[in-house]
């Protein structure tokens, strides 16, 4: 009954579905070249073969997919594979990450003509859907055409728990359509079960398995030359408000570390120039990566405005507050700095990543800060002690190499699927 209801409403929204996505589209948020493709008209032919559709939200859950893509094309040399997000910014990155036989389409929105021309034309064998985005009417139409549904790395996050407890007559049978559920965590998979979800199994976080974040080797060295020996942090995928604070941070703390360096890496790249033009108002001297400004000494922040580079300065840091977490988002991965050897420092809004989390602060390997006072007082500690960076560093490392089986234990329990003996 929820389910016809919705359909019946998402038919009859279609002109305000139709102004809105105008916006999105005099935003920048939507693609004009690719915008059918959101309609469900396909912008490229269904490869010949077995065809798996892995579907993701927005850039992270792209991007944690990323490895067990390339371990199922490995693997099997006749898969193809179809990646779906919605978003500009994951559409570009998988333009240059994706390996061959591996393509990407933007997905369609959840209206029943736009699900439709997607699903006749592009036909998948198997879905894998990433994390928690339960659109119903895509949804309903697989399931409708018996393509077998999994759910990778599922999470249901606090907010969403309590959401879909009061919608339990919609996500109960969207779950139940779902062949097999992979959670990250033992929380994640009791929520799961609560709302509908048969078979559930809590098999670890796909995002622990990802390579280091590519760097290129001859802008990073063009960086070390121009930052020299100056003391340097970075806030990394910082929202709004979180600019702010590291620029407070870094007028607290410039007397005592001379020629102090700040990186901001907006987690939205392209809210640089707005984010630049307001510290300069503060008096700080910024530049802009995108606009090609140098870093010279006079520079006190520098805005890391760029599409992909988040490994470049990972890696030119020594020390990374992780955005997301000083405002009520819930926090941006930790393992990325981890990986490179960073000193973590995070706030307290972590429920995106609370497994990982713990798992940090049980090792020592991340600093937690209520608020920018203590972003201000772990960055001075981390910046005037050298031997602490280096066992934070350490011992973030570790917690990010502990998961590295996960891979294996979701490729085991997808191989049925992908092998073709279970449908």
């Amino acid at each position: 009954m929820m389910q016809r209801l919705y359909r019946a409403l998402t038919v009859l929204a279609t002109p305000l579905i139709a102004v809105y996505l105008g916006r999105r589209r005099r935003a920048g948020k939507e693609d004009p070249e690719r915008f059918p493709e959101r309609l469900g008209v396909a912008g490229a032919a269904r490869p010949d073969g077995m065809l798996v559709w892995v579907h993701g939200a927005s850039v992270g859950e792209a991007l944690a997919a990323l490895p067990l893509i390339e371990r199922i094309l490995e693997s099997r040399d006749a898969l193809h594979v179809l990646v779906t997000t919605g978003t500009v910014t994951s559409a570009r990155l998988m333009a240059e990450r994706l390996p061959p036989r591996a393509q990407h389409q933007y997905a369609p929105i959840d209206r029943p003509d736009a699900v439709r021309g997607f699903l006749d034309h592009w036909r998948p064998d198997l879905a894998l859907w990433n994390e928690s985005e339960f659109w119903p009417n895509l949804l309903t139409e697989i399931q409708a055409l018996g393509i077998p549904m999994i759910l990778v790395n599922g999470r249901m996050s606090d907010r969403s728990y309590r959401r879909w407890k009061l919608m339990r007559g919609v996500i109960r049978p969207l779950l139940d359509g779902f062949a097999l559920c992979l959670a990250q965590s033992e929380q994640d998979a009791k929520r799961l079960r609560d709302l509908g979800a048969g078979a559930v199994h809590a098999i670890g976080n796909l995002k622990s398995a990802a390579s280091p974040l590519p760097v290129d080797q001859a802008a990073l060295d063009d960086l070390r030359d121009a930052v020299a020996s100056r003391p340097l942090w970075l806030a990394a995928s910082t929202h709004p408000g979180e600019e702010t604070i590291a620029a407070a941070s870094h007028c607290a703390l410039a007397a005592d570390h001379p020629g102090l360096l700040t990186i901001i890496a907006p987690r939205h790249p392209e809210r640089g120039p707005t984010i630049a033009a307001g510290l300069r108002e503060t008096g700080l001297t910024v530049a802009l990566r995108s606009a090609g400004e140098p870093i010279d000494r006079s520079v006190d922040v520098y805005i890391a405005d760029t599409l992909g580079e988040l490994g470049l300065f990972y890696r030119l840091a020594p020390v990374a507050f992780v955005g997301g977490s000083l405002v009520a988002h819930g926090g941006q991965n930790l393992l990325e700095p981890a990986r490179l050897g960073c000193a973590v420092i995070h706030g307290p809004h972590m429920a995106n990543f609370a497994a990982f989390t713990a798992a940090f602060a049980a090792a020592q390997g991340a600093i937690e800060v209520a608020d920018g006072a203590g972003l201000t007082a772990a960055l001075g500690e981390l910046l005037g002690d050298p031997d602490q960076r280096r066992r934070r560093g350490a011992a973030a490392r570790a917690v990010a190499e502990a998961e590295a089986g996960v891979l294996d234990r979701i490729e085991a329990a997808l191989a049925p699927y992908l092998d073709g003996g279970a449908r």
